[in-house]
């Protein structure tokens, strides 16, 4: 038996890189659940990616169909179009993200996920929903470091394009 969900995601980042936080709406049957956390420096497309992941994780069954509205193109091109596929195949080399990337693959494989792309601050309310909880993380105060990205951006790792 295979379950039918659907998650609605986001993600916020107050200076890129900046204090970022996501939101996360996961649905099911009558069910309504809200996620939301933050990090110190890091960016909005780790938050936007982020959002995902902690989605398709909180899941407790694996095998699921998954529906995943984002209102980022970054997160749903790379997937709809394969480029993340791609990017594995070449170890990441010169993409951003890919410690996030690998945990994303991981979890996703464990489901049948497909991605629609909704426009942010369109008036729709789910995704105004994770916007909300995204942008409430990224404003806490005890936020932690983003220790990926903070260690990237030292060492250079980051002078590449997405």
């Amino acid at each position: 038996m295979s379950y039918q969900v659907t998650i609605y995601t986001d993600g916020a980042a107050k200076g890129n890189p900046g204090n970022g936080g996501y939101g996360v709406v996961l649905l099911f049957g009558n069910h309504k659940k809200e996620l939301y956390g933050g990090f110190h420096k890091t960016t909005n497309n780790r938050m936007e990616l982020l959002a995902v992941i902690v989605g398709l994780e909180t899941l407790k069954y694996d095998g699921c169909v998954v529906t995943v509205y984002s209102d980022s193109q970054y997160v749903v091109n790379a997937v709809e179009k394969g480029w993340v596929f791609d990017w594995e195949r070449k170890q990441f080399k010169k993409k951003k993200n890919p410690d996030l990337w690998i945990r994303f693959l991981k979890v996703y494989r464990k489901h049948t996920v497909k991605f629609i792309w909704v426009k942010g601050h369109a008036n729709n309310p789910l995704n105004e929903r994770c916007d909300q909880l995204a942008v409430y993380a990224s404003e806490q105060t005890n936020l932690s470091e983003d220790k990926y990205y903070i260690r990237a951006l030292a060492s250079g790792e980051l002078d590449f394009e997405e």
